[in-house]
């Protein structure tokens, strides 16, 4: 792959890259700096990588989740270091919006919530996703089924109650 049309498959990914690792981490500065360093990774790569049998697309996200889980990890480790070691500090609230959404995501099943965004945010097919995760057809069609269900369930507004006072 030359360096022009690198340049042209970097501005066609990043900015839906960046969105597919978004869904996934909750983080959209993590998720710009993932897919900004897998994107580092394939051009020292481009010979084998981008040139393969491969997708170049399918590489560097999975790449970018290796790197976000990893950089959790570490600051998961580090968040541990730091709170025996020193007094809590009060961070500034989010939206009631974003924490609902990420919340949801999260509660699901790491497999589950990677089947969901690759299918509907990446728009990949179920052959697809199960090309690219090395995962049984019939294994990512129950993660998509039981996925979108618990979202849903996770997601659900409960209408508030009126009282009989309310009512009246």
């Amino acid at each position: 792959m030359t360096e022009d049309e690198f340049d042209l498959f970097y501005t066609a990914s990043y900015p839906r890259l960046v969105g597919q690792l978004y869904a996934l981490t909750g983080d959209h500065a993590e998720a710009q700096d993932v897919v900004q360093e897998a994107f580092v990774r394939a051009w020292d790569r481009r010979s084998t990588v981008l040139n393969g049998d491969r997708e170049p697309e399918a590489w560097i996200r999975t790449v970018a989740h290796r790197l976000a889980m990893s950089r959790w990890r570490r600051a998961r480790h580090w968040w541990e270091l730091v709170r025996s070691t020193s007094a809590p500090r009060a961070a500034p609230e989010p939206s009631p919006d974003h924490v609902a959404l990420v919340t949801a995501l999260r509660r699901l099943p790491e497999a589950q919530r990677t089947a969901i965004v690759l299918h509907h945010l990446c728009d990949l097919s179920v052959e697809q996703i199960a090309t690219e995760t090395g995962t049984a057809l019939g294994t990512v069609k129950a993660r998509l089924s039981r996925g979108r269900t618990a979202l849903a369930g996770h997601l659900t507004i409960e209408e508030p109650r009126l009282t009989e006072e309310a009512r009246a």
